[in-house]
């Protein structure tokens, strides 16, 4: 086999794994910047081994072998990447200052569109849950050592054998499971109750909340986020607790001053709704202002992550200023 054969046959069997590799580093790292360029490491240690590949397990179990131990090799000297929610720290007072920690490398959000490609209508054809990939399942993540997140994905999320988590991560089988039972227990703890599926009624829900952000309609915006509803915005260190409390930091807070001067774009994260926000500007222009991902519960919203990065824009093919063809 020639060269260009072999570089052929490599990425035949490799890159239909892309996006479900990225999937796994993303729950590994919270970070989709950092899960791409893991991704292309990974690549490249495979293609370096691939001489030396006998098949005696799938080409798929190889390299989520050979991209775990790039992210735990990655993690080595890293600090998590938190939600304000997982700070520690109780609801912030949505009458006082906002703390913004810029400094903090925040879990980011993941496009649905570099997992999945395209929406699929049939849920059993995704090799990658979208449960798998839940905002509040990967912040969850984010506490467990590195090893913990590593067995917890590889057992849980993939259904591989104790022995085959073992020897992959070259711990024992006994090391194995008891960081997996602490994973689990930490784990369950702090994955709220949500709601799936997107049907007719969630897009009807959905069609409501954009429809009161543009027209600045704070009360409609609170009558429809749960009574304990809890809304959070990386960079800004504190977290708000409750329907009435958000909407009072919105009233406080949010530069808008009347309807038409927030215009949101849908977009999906996480296998979540997600809304790209676009504040007008004194010129009239709207422009990028913060990307929501949303959680539903019971017929209303339950979360909401406003992510004031505007960077996050181009990793979700949004422009930076509203486009022309949704005015």
């Amino acid at each position: 086999m020639t060269a260009l054969d072999t570089e052929a046959t490599f990425a035949q069997l490799v890159e239909p794994l892309r996006g479900e590799l990225t999937a796994h580093c993303y729950r590994m790292m919270g970070s989709v910047h950092d899960a791409e360029d893991l991704v292309q490491e990974t690549y490249l240690r495979a293609w370096r081994a691939f001489h030396g590949f006998e098949q005696r397990s799938s080409v798929r179990t190889w390299m989520y072998r050979i991209a775990t131990n790039t992210c735990l090799t990655a993690l080595e000297g890293r600090s998590r990447r938190p939600m304000p929610t997982g700070l520690g720290q109780p609801a912030s007072d949505p009458n006082g200052a906002l703390d913004n920690r810029p400094e903090v490398g925040w879990l980011e959000p993941l496009p649905d569109a570099v997992v999945w490609g395209k929406p699929t209508d049939d849920p059993a054809d995704q090799v990658v849950s979208r449960e798998s990939v839940r905002l509040a399942f990967v912040a969850a993540l984010q506490h467990l050592t590195p090893l913990q997140r590593a067995v917890l994905i590889l057992r849980d999320v993939l259904a591989w054998p104790a022995a085959q988590v073992a020897e992959a991560l070259d711990v024992s089988v006994a090391a194995a499971n008891s960081a997996l039972q602490r994973a689990r227990a930490h784990v369950e703890t702090m994955v709220p109750e949500e709601d799936q599926l997107v049907d007719d009624h969630a897009r009807e829900l959905l069609d409501g909340y954009v429809a009161a952000f543009e027209h600045y309609d704070v009360d409609r915006i609170v009558e429809l986020l749960t009574a304990d509803a809890t809304w959070e915005m990386p960079p800004y260190a504190g977290w708000y607790e409750g329907a009435s409390a958000i909407g009072t930091l919105i009233r406080n807070n949010c530069p808008a001053q009347r309807a038409g001067d927030m215009r949101l774009v849908a977009t999906a994260a996480n296998g979540q709704p997600a809304f790209g926000m676009y504040m007008r500007d004194l010129d009239g222009v709207h422009r990028a202002f913060q990307l929501q991902v949303v959680s539903l519960r019971d017929g209303q919203v339950s979360h909401v992550a406003a992510f004031f990065d505007v960077s996050l824009f181009d990793a979700f093919g949004l422009p930076r200023e509203f486009p022309a063809d949704h005015s």
